[in-house]
């Protein structure tokens, strides 16, 4: 899975449960990825882990709704 992709599929505001079923993993494994993506940035919260992943990139820029 890759981690722009989970990302992305977080920042829409999905439900775990549908994030993992578009990645087709199960939703013990999407929390465990979601807890390592959390202990590697140091995010205390997945607000924050959105936060540093914003900050470093990760995620490609999505044009608003009006573009």
């Amino acid at each position: 899975m890759a981690t722009q992709r989970l990302l992305g599929l977080m920042r829409t505001g999905a439900t775990d449960r549908a994030i993992a079923r578009e990645l087709d993993v199960s939703l013990r494994t999407l929390n465990r990825r979601i807890s390592r993506l959390q202990s590697l940035l140091g995010a205390q919260s997945r607000f924050q882990l959105g936060a540093l992943a914003t900050e470093r990139e990760w995620l490609a820029a999505v044009p608003s709704s009006g573009e």
